[in-house]
């Protein structure tokens, strides 16, 4: 791993240990750079009492650019509470083929969590000439394999872990006297 990307894990995950709550809440009241930057490090540090906001940041799509990073945060919180907005996500927005936002990303988030929680979350979506289809059908979009949209989560997530491993021994050298 290169110097620079080295420094850049080590400051992005002692960042996301050293915010505090009331930091992080301000970030999630910010815009798009704000929200996307606040999920990013809830998603390093596993700040699980953000879960319930980023989910309903996730459905409500207020602005662009940030449903990845909540979805990111969703997959490494990963316990079946982080599959429910999803779902809630995909029932709303697959039904909305007029509004291409985060719903590739939401069911590869989905098929990640399937794995990770051995559950069956995403079949409804991806069953043939379910929802998933209707989307892409009613959009003329060429067929997009949920599956490769579970590969890019996986990336991301394994980004999240190298970024959290990267402050581990920092923090593992504080807590000793």
């Amino acid at each position: 791993m290169g110097d620079e990307r080295s420094a850049f894990l080590r400051g992005v995950a002692q960042a996301a240990y050293e915010i505090t709550p009331a930091e992080l809440g301000i970030l999630f009241e910010g815009g798009w750079r704000e929200r996307k930057t606040a999920a990013w490090l809830a998603a390093v540090a596993h700040r699980t009492e953000f879960r319930d906001l980023i989910g309903r940041l996730l459905l409500a799509s207020e602005g662009p650019y940030a449903g990845t990073a909540y979805c990111v945060a969703l997959a490494k919180f990963g316990t079946a509470a982080d599959a429910e907005p999803l779902s809630a996500y995909l029932d709303h927005y697959l039904s909305r083929p007029d509004l291409d936002y985060d719903q590739p990303t939401a069911l590869g988030t989905l098929l990640y969590l399937d794995k990770v929680l051995d559950s069956d979350s995403a079949s409804r979506f991806i069953a043939p000439g379910g929802p998933w289809d209707r989307w892409l059908e009613a959009r003329v979009a060429a067929a997009l394999d949920p599956h490769d949209c579970q590969r890019g989560i996986q990336e991301l997530c394994g980004f999240v872990d190298e970024t959290a491993e990267t402050f581990a021994p920092l923090v593992h050298r504080r807590l000793q006297p």
